[in-house]
């Protein structure tokens, strides 16, 4: 019963209530004081009625509270429904705009080619020209041009090894191949992608301008957006590398257009390498508030040693049996930072496949570690980095200046930057200046004790750097000089240092 309904029924009983007493006044005072009783009759009647409509208005009353309460319990009902659609509606967005954010973070700035290779299937392909100009004055390892680290002694003292030559080897190209849905959120895809330091097509004089294509990276994906997690299988960077093959676009390399599939600091303060493997990476959501996006990756990579045995068909002695590298990385990402903490764990059979090779030193097994660290900061025109490590016997993830043996070390680099687009003169806004300084010291004892078994004398490196970096869209060119110092010994008597210097002018187009 509705508020107005009942008001006009407490208003007719209580008017039903007077029009009795009046009636019962009215007769008492028209009759004597012998007549009493039938007066008092009267008057019973009346509070006999009052009574009765009490009873009925706490009914009423009863009535309306119960309504109430029920309209109350419905309202609170269509709120909860409602702040849950609205919820949903909510999250669907922030998956939306996750997912077209993922998207455009993973595409170059300019438009890519786009194949529709079947229904619900496409790829795109992605990649860019490089090409460099270069002077050296000494011969440099792994290579001289865009491959060259850190420098080689010369052939005989005072011997002038100055060069100079072209590069295009760190030209690129790779495929990002998309699925359709597999059901219950989950989609795959696959990343194919080459570049050119494959060895080169001969030794003839024609040959240093014929390189030849090589595998960088191949894998199929299957991730689900809903979870936030991803499984990558086939050949990747491996966790202790700063950069991510899960997050695309999320690293912590130094700035260079030379140095790009060796980049600066590579086996002189950083370490790792691609290998075939099986990796999951799990989202953590946001953890302490809005802190920062955590993440956790662990895999398992192919095992690696130079030998005994063969390199190349599965027959070294990190291929023995099942000795895997077991990898874990927890990163976050958040704004201006990025940051990560990784380690890296496996063992090594000096004796190979079967057991028939005689093991260096009479060691038949070794074993590897390294514990990893850094972070990096971008905020307005500024760009700070740093990136440090321990271990042993790293020297299949580019560890001890790249030797093999039970080698223990520590390295680290550390990079800063600062772009010109604060000063408000057009041309500088394209410009940034970079400067990378990267150190390695592997244990002098060790190195020592292993020279001839995979130790090449190499005691420790330093390396730095200054890039002048013009980029524009998808157009880039710079001016790059690196100076490398490295001390060493043959016999493990005798002690030198080798300083090296090049120069180099790069340009780069993005596709």
């Amino acid at each position: 019963m509705g508020t107005s309904s009942f008001r006009k029924t407490l208003i007719f009983g209580v008017g039903m209530a007077s029009a009795l007493l009046a009636s019962a006044t009215a007769a008492a005072a028209g009759q004597p004081r012998a007549g009493s009783a039938q007066v008092t009759q009267a008057v019973e009647q009346v509070k006999s009625r009052l009574n009765q409509l009490n009873q009925e208005i706490d009914v009423l009353k009863a009535q309306l509270e119960a309504t109430q309460k029920q309209l109350e319990a419905t309202q609170k009902q269509a709120q909860a429904a409602s702040d849950k659609a609205a919820s949903a509606q909510a999250q669907a967005k922030v998956a939306s705009a996750r997912a077209a954010t993922q998207q455009t973070a993973n595409k170059p700035e300019v438009a890519t080619n786009y194949v529709e290779v079947a229904p619900g299937i496409h790829a795109e392909l992605h990649g860019f020209v490089s090409a460099s100009y270069f002077y050296q004055d000494q011969n440099f390892f792994f290579g001289n041009g865009q491959n060259g680290e850190f420098p080689n002694p010369p052939a005989s003292p005072g011997q002038n090894n100055g060069l100079s030559g072209g590069d295009v080897r760190n030209s690129r190209a790779w495929l990002e191949i998309a699925g359709p849905t597999m059901g219950n959120g989950w989609h795959g895809g696959a990343h194919l992608e080459f570049d050119f330091f494959g060895g080169n097509n001969g030794t003839g004089a024609f040959s240093g301008q014929q390189p030849v294509l090589r595998l960088r990276q191949a894998y199929v994906t299957v991730d689900n957006d809903q979870i936030d997690g991803k499984l990558v299988v086939g050949q990747q960077w491996t966790l202790i590398f700063p950069y991510s093959s899960i997050e695309k676009g999320v690293n912590n390399l130094p700035e260079s257009l030379t140095h790009i599939a060796f980049p600066l600091g590579y086996g002189t303060g950083m370490i790792g390498w691609r290998f075939p493997g099986i990796v999951y990476s799990q989202g953590l959501g946001k953890l302490a508030s809005a802190l920062a996006d955590f993440r956790f990756d662990a895999g398992v990579f192919e095992g690696s040693y130079d030998g005994p045995g063969s390199n190349i068909n599965f027959a070294s002695a990190g291929n023995v049996n099942f000795h895997p590298q077991i990898q874990s990385r927890l990163s976050f990402h958040k704004d201006a930072w990025f940051a990560y903490l990784a380690s890296d764990y496996s063992s090594e059979q000096l004796s190979g496949v079967g057991g028939t090779e005689k093991p260096p030193l009479g060691i038949s097994k070794i074993t590897t570690y390294a514990v990893v660290t850094g972070a990096s900061w971008t905020r307005g025109p500024y760009v700070v980095g740093i990136n440090g490590y321990v271990g042993r016997a790293l020297g299949a993830n580019f560890g001890a200046l790249t030797q093999f043996g039970d080698i223990r070390e520590f390295g680290g680099y550390l990079r800063a930057g600062y772009k010109f687009n604060q000063w408000g003169v057009p041309f500088l806004d394209h410009w940034g200046l970079y400067g990378n300084f990267a150190y390695n010291r592997p244990n002098q004892n060790d190195v020592i004790r292993w020279l001839k078994n995979g130790s090449s004398g190499r005691l420790r490196n330093k390396q730095v750097s200054a890039d002048l970096i013009y980029t524009n869209g998808p157009f880039g060119f710079g001016f790059e000089w690196l100076h490398s110092i490295l001390h060493r010994t043959a016999t493990g008597a005798d002690f030198e240092t080798v300083v090296g210097n090049q120069a180099s002018f790069s340009a780069i187009y993005h596709f």
